[in-house]
Formats: C-alpha cells, sequence, structure tokens
C-alpha cells in the first residue's frame, strides 16, 4: 500500500512541466503533469498511440484541439477524454499557480 499527495514534491520553481508516473498498470498509466505557464512549442502537436483522460485538479488551462477552432478551456474538477490520433496541443496554463493535471493514459 502507498499513500501519496497530488501537492506535494512540487518544486518552487518550474522551468519545465513537471511529470510523475504516479501508476502502471496492464495497458495504463497514470500521471500527474504540473505546470505554470507552460504551453505546447510553437507548431507541436501531441499524437499519441493511446486514448488519453485527462482531469484538471487546480489552476486553469487551454488545449487546442485539431479541428476545433475555440482553444477548450479547463477549470478545476473538468476532464476531456482525448481519443488516441487526436492533435491537441496545451495553449495556455496559468502562470501565477501551478496546474495540475491527471492523466490516464489507455
Amino acid at each position: 500500500m502507498e499513500i501519496g499527495n497530488l501537492f506535494a514534491s512540487i518544486p518552487g520553481s518550474l522551468p519545465e512541466e513537471l511529470f510523475d508516473e504516479i501508476l502502471t498498470g496492464g495497458a495504463f498509466k497514470l500521471e500527474r503533469i504540473v505546470s505554470k505557464g507552460h504551453t505546447s512549442p510553437e507548431g507541436f502537436w501531441y499524437d499519441q498511440d493511446k486514448h488519453e483522460w485527462v482531469l484538471l485538479v487546480k489552476g486553469a488551462a487551454m488545449l487546442q484541439i485539431d479541428g476545433i477552432d475555440e482553444p477548450v478551456k479547463l477549470l478545476p474538477g473538468m476532464h476531456i477524454n482525448i481519443p488516441a490520433h487526436l492533435k491537441h496541443r496545451v495553449a495556455w496554463t496559468k502562470e501565477d499557480e501551478e496546474t495540475i493535471w491527471l492523466a490516464i493514459f489507455y
């Protein structure tokens, strides 16, 4: 048995997004992602082989989804399921506080 805390072990300075693998098993992976003003590099799109379910726990973010004109705004408690190979990118995250995401890849 392991006990963890999603809000622990976050450095005071985040020059890059923080990715922590929390749990894996079979065909899935659970990951904590911490952003603070981070966005995807210009012209970069995620194009993943697995589906990704994302829950925004803290902060705020906007995702740009290929084929959708307006960015999708996520606030705490909101979640989105991104099918495999649906191109997407992080368009914006809050700069004055951490944005904490939980992502399940399956």
